[in-house]
């Protein structure tokens, strides 16, 4: 570290510390050292409220960080306007994580938990190497959802599979492997291969046993399609941080549309229709996925935005990413039975089903937390 690194972060925590906060006050003088170690910064302004909100949750991530080589800091874009000129900051609160000359902004929920799992995947290699079959198991443990490389590490689905991990770096976790090591966790069909772990299931991605019978540019349109389809859970909830991501998918999202109140509860018939969408999704997952990405919503607010209208709590809800149209089904959603359910969504596939013309256009997509959103 520079004898001017250590200068400069010294002033800071001086002034970090008379406050009892462990995030450092930037100035513009940050850019000085921006691309000396890694940062996780959060540009704000006074006078916002959503800063105000994700302020004390921030103080919670600075704190969780404290013992990393992540320095959690923070910038007032309003007074030093040359640092958000320098990083193109047009909205706030926006949060960036800055390593070396590498910029990222985040996306998701402003949770604790969220940012702090944003902030892991970032301060590590896009690939992260796996020597001990133990450790497997830790991250079976940590991560719902993660990838993985087995075999040796050369060829074009190595090659291919780092480019691609390079790119989703921000939305999920890469690792590699040697067969050995795989072998004592996973069935192992085919080496080299890439297969992704899902909620204590694990798929192969379908080229693993015949890369090499296919072009380059194919094998990476296809691996890159295949991580951008899968790096998903089988029924997340929706929220307007995380749409925009599962709108790149070109599935149909399947949405069941609930209320949480203040306290995330939600009531008992709304719970058991959601359950409902659920058990179909897992039970015939192998049926449905490649088509459909399911999923629900805790506030109705996002749907309205979808339907132009009011839509009562619980529905049912079929998004069309790549047209933008909706499919709703004609019955009383709380007399859905599962065969009714079925029966709709293979008559939006087989495209039977009415089409409610009402889009979510272009006009209502937006600019959310940095990124594009519903309103």
């Amino acid at each position: 570290m520079t004898k001017k690194l250590i200068f400069s972060i010294s002033i800071i925590l001086v002034i970090a510390t008379a406050f009892g906060s462990r995030v450092l006050e930037l100035s513009d003088r940050f850019l000085e050292i921006k691309h000396e170690g890694q940062w996780f910064v959060l540009f704000y302004s006074n006078n916002c409220a959503h800063c105000q909100r994700v302020e004390p949750i921030w103080g919670h991530v600075a704190q969780s960080l404290a013992n990393t080589n992540i320095r959690v800091g923070k910038a007032d874009v309003k007074r030093f306007t040359a640092v958000a000129r320098h990083f193109k900051i047009v909205s706030y609160p926006t949060i960036m994580f800055i390593k070396g000359h590498h910029e990222f902004i985040y996306h998701g929920d402003r949770t604790k938990e969220e940012l702090l799992t944003f902030a892991a995947r970032m301060s590590s290699p896009p690939v992260q190497q796996v020597a001990r079959a133990e450790s497997i198991d830790m991250l079976k443990t940590n991560n719902k959802i993660f990838f993985i490389f087995i075999g040796k590490q050369e060829g074009a689905l190595w090659t291919t599979y780092q480019s691609v991990a390079e790119y989703f770096q921000p939305h999920g976790f890469f690792y590699a492997t040697s067969d050995d090591i795989a072998g004592k966790h996973f069935d192992i069909d085919t080496v080299p291969s890439v297969i992704i772990y899902k909620e204590k299931s694990h798929f192969y991605f379908p080229l693993s046993n015949n890369f090499n019978d296919v072009e380059v540019t194919h094998l990476n349109q296809s691996l890159h399609k295949w991580v951008n389809e899968e790096r998903f859970l089988f029924f997340p909830k929706i929220t307007r941080a995380n749409i925009n991501q599962l709108l790149l998918t070109r599935k149909y999202l399947v949405l069941a549309v609930v209320e949480e109140n203040r306290l995330y509860e939600i009531a008992s018939h709304e719970l058991e229709f959601r359950d409902l969408i659920e058990s179909i999704c897992r039970k015939y997952h192998s049926k449905y996925h490649s088509i459909f990405q399911f999923g629900w919503v805790g506030s109705p607010d996002i749907a309205h935005s979808i339907v132009m209208d009011y839509l009562p709590t619980p529905h049912l809800l079929v998004l069309n990413t790549t047209t933008f149209e909706h499919h709703i089904p004609d019955d009383d959603p709380m007399q859905l039975t599962a065969d009714a359910i079925h029966l709709f969504l293979d008559s939006i596939h087989q495209q039977k089903a009415t089409v409610r013309n009402l889009k979510l256009s272009i006009n209502y997509v937006v600019h959310y937390q940095g990124g594009v959103g519903l309103i």
